[in-house]
């Protein structure tokens, strides 16, 4: 389906960050106005990104969204919005022992991964996205053969098999009693495909990574944010 999701009955857009809202030089001017209207529309924003809550919140805040925020790829849940505590959903101690035997077994691979596992919780992200394949293949043979390995282009997340956008959405779904099928989701990865194929509609702003566009209802003409962009002029025009 390529078209703009019509209907009056879309309560949420969730968001991906990296890629979809921000890119390297940050966030583009007519961003942050867009997404300010959708909000003046009604329509709830939320966020959910493999980053760590504390590098999601000051996101948040800096939108000024009334949504809830899922960081590291659904295994952290937090709806301060709504004065739900914080959720984790897994121990990610196992993923960061991991982390560091695939070190004995990858030369060069760095077991310090990238410098927000400092404040990570539930998974253990690395550097080292060319050996993506290597380090799926070993942990096959290890003492860990149930945690799963998910590229998101900028780093290489080990976590339970389990977790993913979609586990992290569900809970904060629940919390707030509301439908997936009335929520569009956005994103650009692998990351994000249990999220679109949760959610009511979704559209994919890059088709770099292999199944992310076949997974989404809608694809953009412009990749990264300029394609967020394109999408939230079109469904803000469709709307009006």
């Amino acid at each position: 389906m390529e078209k703009i999701p019509e209907g009056d009955d879309w309560e949420m857009i969730v968001f991906d960050i990296d890629g979809t809202l921000l890119d390297l030089d940050g966030f583009q001017p007519e961003l942050i106005p867009l997404v300010r209207e959708i909000e003046n529309m009604g329509i709830v924003v939320s966020l959910a990104s493999g980053r760590t809550l504390p590098n999601v919140t000051p996101i948040q805040q800096a939108l000024a969204v009334s949504g809830f925020v899922i960081g590291e790829n659904g295994g952290m849940v937090w709806d301060s919005k709504e004065g739900f505590p914080i959720r984790c959903l897994a121990d990610g101690s196992r993923a960061r022992d991991a982390a560091k035997w695939l070190a004995t077994q990858i030369d060069g691979l760095d077991p310090e991964g990238i410098e927000t596992n400092r404040w990570r919780e539930t998974e253990w992200c690395l550097l080292d996205t060319e050996n993506y394949e290597k380090m799926k293949d070993a942990l096959k043979e290890s003492q860990w053969p149930d945690l799963q390995v998910v590229p998101t282009g900028f780093a290489v997340h080990i976590t339970e098999k389990e977790l993913n956008k979609a586990s992290g959405l569900k809970v904060a779904f629940e919390q707030r009693g509301i439908d997936p099928k009335k929520v569009i989701a956005i994103g650009d990865a692998s990351n994000d495909i249990p999220m679109f194929e949760m959610c009511g509609f979704a559209v994919a702003v890059n088709d770099e990574f292999e199944g992310v566009k076949e997974a989404a209802d809608y694809s953009t003409k412009n990749k990264g944010t300029l394609g967020t962009i394109e999408f939230l002029q079109q469904f803000i025009m469709s709307r009006k």
